[in-house]
């Protein structure tokens, strides 16, 4: 029996030196919509669907940003990471969740799951990460090997991030990382201000093009053409939002029915006690909104078990947004996921991806692939492997 666990122990490490001289970059986009490629110029991605593997993420309810990119690294829906929104109200501790707010975003009791880069150093692997959100706090009394302090200024520029991956994989193979992850804030900054369809939204696409060039060509002329796998995604898509689409929800509501509401698409309202469904009554006819008791929430939007998801759960529908004064025309997101415009981009190229076009496919899925690129075992999650990848 030892003998044969022995020979079973040197087969999974040859697998593992094997498998995991690979390095896995992902680069994240935020908001890069997943048909910006057909709308602007990209010949870089354009590359990379022609090379390996062509689709498209839906994202998790809501479609915003810091509970996506969180999915994105645990496999997980926001209401089972506790990410449950960009601003939340903690029923338990009173407290207000925002991004704006440092001490709270910094707070591990928020983050559930297992990010990727904590189960990849868990199973021996190196990891760096240039800012992707959530990278910069304390989960399980882990960081990855080298990451950024989002909120630290100034910044990295985009392409200082993109040097600092290829830095990365300068070093040594025994040094290397086999996990390096990058996010950039475009074109989603961009989106948001002047609307998906603008000048300078088309600008912002083509330059993260140029990045993700750069970073493929230093990654050609480092020689690791066959070691690196690069993965290029988003986390949500974008929509155009009129000045004059702007539902007040707050004025149907009597200031002493609820503690707070949180968000605009959706918003998540807090009720006091007993004022629940008086909330509900009161907002089920009003124009181009949607509206749920929490436990009632559609099962395919996977939200509402969550206890910081707030008693009522109001979506507008898209194009508008919840808000109790005037807003600006512009780019907004968070929509149902399955809304076409609310779709990310995907792209992969490297020695472990086989040339493919795949449907759109919900990126609770990226962990496994990810963990499947890495040859480790993936920690619980809500996702499945999107596609096959080469064995060895």
């Amino acid at each position: 029996m030892k003998k044969k666990f022995c020979v079973l122990l040197m087969l999974v490490v040859c697998y593992l030196s094997v498998y995991g001289k690979h390095t896995t970059v992902v680069v994240s986009l935020d908001g890069f919509r997943w048909d910006y490629p057909s709308m602007y110029s990209t010949p870089m991605l354009d590359y990379m669907a022609e090379h390996g593997v062509e689709s498209g993420l839906i994202p998790s309810f809501p479609s915003k940003t810091f509970p996506n990119h969180y999915t994105l690294a645990t496999g997980l829906y926001p209401d089972h990471h506790g990410i449950i929104a960009n601003s939340f109200y903690d029923t338990e501790t009173k407290e207000h969740f925002s991004l704006k707010n440092t001490e709270q975003k910094m707070n591990p009791k928020y983050y559930g799951g297992e990010p990727i880069w904590i189960t990849a150093k868990k199973q021996g692997l190196k990891t760096a990460v240039f800012y992707w959100p959530g990278s910069d706090v304390n989960i399980q009394g882990m960081y990855p090997d080298v990451y950024y302090e989002y909120d630290k200024k100034p910044r990295l520029t985009f392409k200082e991030r993109m040097d600092g991956v290829l830095e990365q994989l300068r070093k040594s193979e025994n040094e290397r990382p086999e996990l390096i992850m990058a996010y950039m804030n475009e074109p989603d900054k961009s989106g948001h201000k002047y609307g998906p369809h603008s000048v300078q939204t088309r600008q912002a696409v083509m330059k993260v093009d140029s990045l993700i060039k750069y970073l493929y060509e230093g990654i050609q002329f480092l020689g690791l053409a066959n070691e690196v796998n690069l993965i290029v995604l988003s986390d949500h898509g974008m929509t155009w939002v009129y000045e004059t689409h702007v539902v007040d929800v707050t004025k149907y509501l009597e200031k002493n029915w609820f503690e707070s509401v949180e968000g605009n698409t959706p918003a998540n309202i807090y009720a006091k006690k007993g004022c629940a469904k008086k909330i509900l009554k009161a907002l089920q006819n009003v124009d181009h909104v949607r509206v749920w008791m929490k436990e009632d929430v559609p099962e395919y939007l996977h939200y509402g078990k969550n206890s910081r998801v707030g008693d009522v759960v109001v979506m507008p529908d898209v194009g508008y947004v919840i808000y109790d004064d005037k807003i600006e025309a512009g780019g907004t997101h968070g929509y149902d996921p399955n809304l076409q415009d609310m779709h990310a981009i995907f792209r992969a190229v490297g020695p472990d991806v086989y040339h493919l076009q795949t449907p759109h496919f919900p990126n609770v899925n990226i962990y496994s692939l990810i963990c499947k690129l890495l040859g480790i075992v993936p920690a619980p999650n809500d996702g499945t492997l999107p596609f096959e990848v080469k064995s060895k």
